[in-house]
């Protein structure tokens, strides 16, 4: 992950803080703790992985307590060149996670995927996630599908989310790459060819 020299690691996390990439909100309707992920607000030219790793174990991980919990990370608007943090970076946040943690990590809810998102963990999702943490991923193309395991007043979900899921519903075609919707809209990129889509954003 690209970072600046000049950000100190207290730098970064008051960074993270700020722009509330993780935040602990509410249940899901199995009566289990949310986690939920922006993956628009990550700013990866900028932030370390030693700086993400420090943040998730003082302000997150100590939060989630010893109970099972599920993480809704929203996809909307990632784009490779801002929001993906790299391969080696995502394996080596995923590494420093305790094992515990990754134990009471039941579902992961991915929202508005996408077909690159999809073909990037199709190709590298079980190298990068071990422990079954793959199997744990749950499509969700729809906000209507994500309130199907979420109760929907016990999590803030940006406007821009609900724009582009709106987007959806008329344009469905951007689900699968055909049609992209424009960034001036949503800040969502033009798909790409199938030969630079292993490079390209994801989950973080």
């Amino acid at each position: 992950m690209n970072h600046s020299n000049c950000n100190s690691l207290a730098e970064q996390e008051q960074l993270i803080e700020k722009l509330e990439l993780f935040e602990i909100q509410g249940r899901d309707k199995r009566g289990r703790r949310i986690l939920r992920v922006i993956g628009k607000f990550l700013p990866s030219r900028v932030l370390s992985s030693e700086a993400l790793n420090k943040y998730l174990s003082e302000k997150i991980f100590s939060k989630l307590g010893d109970g099972p919990f599920s993480v809704v990370y929203v996809h909307t608007g990632v784009e490779r060149s801002e929001n993906f943090p790299g391969i080696s970076t995502l394996r080596c946040i995923y590494d420093a996670i305790p094992t515990p943690i990754k134990e009471n990590l039941e579902a992961v809810y991915f929202l508005h995927p996408g077909l690159q998102a999809r073909l990037f963990l199709a190709t590298f999702g079980r190298f990068l996630f071990s422990g079954g943490l793959y199997g744990k991923l749950k499509y969700v193309t729809r906000l209507d599908f994500l309130w199907d395991h979420i109760r929907r007043k016990d999590i803030e979900i940006p406007e821009f989310v609900y724009d582009h899921d709106e987007a959806l519903e008329y344009r469905p075609m951007m689900d699968y790459g055909i049609e992209s919707d424009h960034p001036r809209h949503y800040g969502a990129p033009v798909m790409d060819s199938p030969v630079s889509s292993y490079s390209m954003r994801c989950i973080s």
